[in-house]
């Protein structure tokens, strides 16, 4: 019979992995819903691959590096969807607005808005820390 520290060992492990399958299938639900299509059958994803597409040549390397250093502070696991994120956000602004190339006042605005809320916080620390004027973007804040 199951007993002593093997019935807890296996009990553990049980709760262990309902947990870990319960948290990879939340982020799998929520990737699924991105892909899933919208109204005017493009997906999120579809659209965010479109503007980064559509706006490719219009980065100059002073600018992806910019946005590098913006997405410096996102834990390595992250980074590159947030990377992908907010140049989508960025490309849309920028097709939106007819503009020739990226700028740091689109790059700032993209990045605002591509981040959620709950970590303005954090953005505006890491605004103050590559020296970049927030006050022209406060409206984009609330």
């Amino acid at each position: 019979m199951l007993n002593g520290w093997f019935l807890w060992f296996i009990l553990f492990w049980v709760v262990f992995l309902a947990g870990m399958f319960a948290i990879g299938g939340f982020f799998m639900f929520r990737k699924f819903l991105k892909r899933f299509p919208k109204e005017d059958g493009k997906s999120e994803l579809d659209w965010q691959d479109y503007y980064l597409e559509k706006t490719r040549h219009l980065w100059s390397p002073d600018q992806k590096q910019l946005l590098e250093h913006l997405v410096e502070p996102v834990p390595e696991l992250f980074r590159d969807i947030a990377r992908q994120k907010i140049a989508g956000k960025i490309g849309e602004l920028a097709v939106r607005e007819n503009a020739s190339s990226i700028n740091e006042d689109l790059i700032v605005r993209g990045y605002i808005i591509a981040t959620p809320k709950r970590d303005h916080k954090f953005l505006l620390k890491t605004l103050k820390d590559q020296k970049i004027d927030h006050s022209p973007y406060q409206h984009l804040f609330h």
